[in-house]
């Protein structure tokens, strides 16, 4: 396997370069965003690989758990802030929605596809569960922003729905949908053209480490085979929480604003 070398990477930083040099010669104003994301880069997957490499290290299941609990963690507070930002008790169920997908998906890969031993084994339950997290973070952050727009921007309908004797869950059925539909669509467009348009990251950093092409394809298929349960599941998880916030027990619609 060819590894990076310090001048490598050197020359690899002057892309960025080259990007900053052109953002400023076309007048974009891009160029001190582009800086920053360079140095947040350089900065946060530094300190990832060094933090990861500790982990790897002890082999501790506490700290793997800790790590993936913090994981989602993360992504729940990103997720809710992509949704909104007012909404009460969002935050809870995000991170419900995320985390759950990524529990049930990881636990049935673990136990029943790859079976590391130990089951803990951060070489495969950290990148795998992250790999998930993310995308469960996105599937949440689209399905919910849509809902929530949808049951604001159609009160007019859903009231109707509910006044002619509909349950909250019938009104809103066709924004919920729409809403769980529009949050798998990254995951499902990507497993559309996978190995045709594009090789995602997982194969090609499997090739590029030395590994079968066949055996990267066949991680590949799994990873978007998880990515599907674990979207769905999330956006089911996060519009079912944001209609018990909408809804009162009375069934009427409210708008739970802080």
């Amino acid at each position: 396997m060819i590894e990076p070398s310090l001048v490598g990477m050197l020359w690899a930083v002057g892309m960025m370069a080259i990007a900053i040099a052109l953002s400023s010669w076309q007048g974009l104003g891009l160029s001190r965003l582009l800086a920053i994301a360079t140095g947040r880069t350089i900065v946060q997957l530094l300190g990832v690989g060094l933090f990861l490499a500790v982990i790897f290290a002890t082999r501790s299941p506490l700290a793997v758990l800790a790590v993936l609990v913090g994981m989602a963690t993360i992504a729940a507070i990103v997720a809710r802030s992509r949704i909104d930002r007012d909404l009460p008790r969002l935050l809870r169920w995000v991170w419900l929605a995320i985390f759950s997908s990524g529990l049930v998906t990881m636990t049935y890969v673990i136990v029943l596809v790859i079976r590391p031993d130990p089951w803990y084994d951060p070489r495969y339950l950290i990148p795998l569960t992250g790999i998930v997290l993310g995308n469960a973070m996105t599937a949440s952050s689209i399905a919910g922003e849509r809902l929530v727009n949808a049951l604001r921007n159609n009160r007019v309908e859903i009231e109707t729905h509910l006044s002619l004797g509909a349950t909250p869950a019938q009104a809103a059925l066709t924004y919920r949908r729409a809403a769980i539909k529009a949050g798998l669509i990254p995951t499902v467009n990507a497993m559309m053209v996978v190995g045709l348009v594009t090789l995602p990251g997982a194969i090609t950093g499997q090739i590029l480490a030395g590994a079968d092409p066949l055996v990267a394809a066949l991680f590949q298929m799994l990873i978007m085979f998880m990515l599907a349960l674990a979207t769905l599941i999330a956006a089911l998880i996060v519009t079912y929480g944001i209609m018990q916030q909408f809804f009162t027990p009375a069934m009427q619609l409210t708008d739970p604003r802080r």
